[in-house]
């Protein structure tokens, strides 16, 4: 027998605006579909990226539509910041946003004031000025943390588009220059927020009408996502985040469909797609040049990124004299290189960038082998066939093709 939707989970995330209601009226089956799940009891959480209401409010319009949900099962942009600024030790706020932002910040036992707070918390309302970016601005500079409730640009009104949250982090964000951290969704802290206090990670389902929120926030938190749409949707790349594991037309679907479960991929989901440069310099004896790379403390190829303008070549020749003090000659590209399991990488700042590596071999033209300190331990040249056990896994690979090969390899 195959089980449904409703079966197959334990825990149901919904989106509400496109997923429960549309304006003022309930969509087609979704309270029944809810509340049929509650006869199940399975358990229920509504996620809203909109950081003005309380969570009392959200749940006061679902009961009117006739779903019976209690005000813990509410998930807002403001209450999950103000529950994550709590887990983190904040005691004290500034808020820029609505005052359902600043209760939910004060039920959790947070000061808002605008005197020396420990954070600034960026949300949006129709009333946010000038001087709240101003003030923001001044707190972040003075050293408050910068917390963003969610990162949507507009939200949608019967007059059109208006600017949403994520329009005032961003303003923020340009005049501080400071780099926010972003709870609402497709960040995975929205999530684990909903879950927090649960052990059923693995069997929870998210449902959503929005890839580029729902979807894509539910695979980066290692869930399965399914999509309220009348059609499935074009994904650009089949291990696209944003590519739904089911789509259902309403929320009747959970008890007519079934979907295969999201299987995590071995590598984070980039924001950014660079241009990158990797170097194999062989010596006279046909030996490698090897860094022991500071950050990871693994040995790899000479590599870097292309900069505004810059050629290839030209990043490359920079990159190899500034980190290990030679200077060489390129002879010719040996590869193109673009592998999402191993040249994703995630840095301190929270951003994961994919680089797509234009590998080239070169050889020695002068200069004193010396690795830079901020970027190496240790430098030299080793033997192709014997290369060291702690080596990033894509090196080997540009090594064979450069030593051995005669076409350019696109990989």
């Amino acid at each position: 027998m195959i089980s449904m939707i409703a079966d197959q989970f334990e825990t149901f995330l919904f989106d509400l605006d496109g997923v429960i209601y549309l304006g003022d009226e309930a969509l087609p089956h979704a309270v029944d579909g809810v509340n049929r799940l509650y006869e199940q009891n399975k358990r229920i959480r509504f996620l809203t990226n909109d950081p003005r209401p309380t969570r009392q409010a959200v749940a006061s319009r679902l009961r009117e539509l006739g779903i019976r949900v209690d005000k813990e099962e509410i998930v807002t942009a403001a209450w999950a910041t103000a529950a994550h600024l709590r887990r983190e030790g904040v005691t004290t706020a500034a808020a820029v946003g609505s005052e359902g932002l600043r209760t939910e910040l004060r039920q959790q036992g947070i000061t808002v004031t605008n005197e020396s707070p420990d954070a600034v918390v960026v949300g949006v309302d129709e009333q946010t000025t000038y001087a709240d970016i101003r003030r923001a601005t001044r707190h972040i500079d003075q050293g408050a943390q910068f917390v963003g409730t969610n990162p949507d640009g507009a939200f949608p009104t019967p007059d059109g588009p208006a600017p949403g949250a994520g329009a005032i982090v961003r303003a923020v964000e340009t005049s501080t220059g400071a780099s926010p951290t972003v709870v609402g969704k497709p960040e995975p802290l929205m999530f684990e927020m909903a879950l927090e206090g649960t052990d059923v990670v693995q069997n929870a389902v998210v449902i959503g009408d929005n890839p580029a929120t729902d979807i894509l926030g539910a695979h980066r938190a290692g869930l399965t996502g399914i999509l309220v749409a009348d059609e499935a949707p074009i994904a650009a790349s089949s291990q696209d985040f944003t590519h739904p594991d089911e789509v259902i037309r309403s929320l009747s679907g959970l008890f007519s469909h079934t979907v295969t479960p999201w299987d995590n991929p071995q590598y984070s989901w980039p924001a950014d797609i660079r241009p990158g440069v990797g170097a194999v310099i062989l010596n006279e004896s046909g030996e490698v040049l090897l860094l022991k790379r500071a950050d990871k403390e693994q040995w790899a190829l000479p590599t870097g990124t292309v900069e505004r303008g810059e050629a290839v070549e030209e990043a490359i020749l920079r990159e190899v004299q500034e980190e290990t003090g030679l200077q060489i000659t390129v002879d010719r590209l040996t590869g193109v290189y673009s592998h999402p399991e191993q040249q994703v990488f995630s840095y301190p700042s929270g951003e994961t960038v994919h680089f797509v590596t234009n590998c080239f071999l070169c050889s020695v033209d002068g200069g004193t082998l010396e690795a830079d300190q901020d970027e190496a331990l240790d430098v030299r040249f080793a033997d192709t066939d014997r290369l060291p056990n702690r080596i990033l896994p894509m090196h080997p690979r540009w090594i064979t093709d450069a030593v051995e090969g005669t076409n350019v390899t696109i990989a």
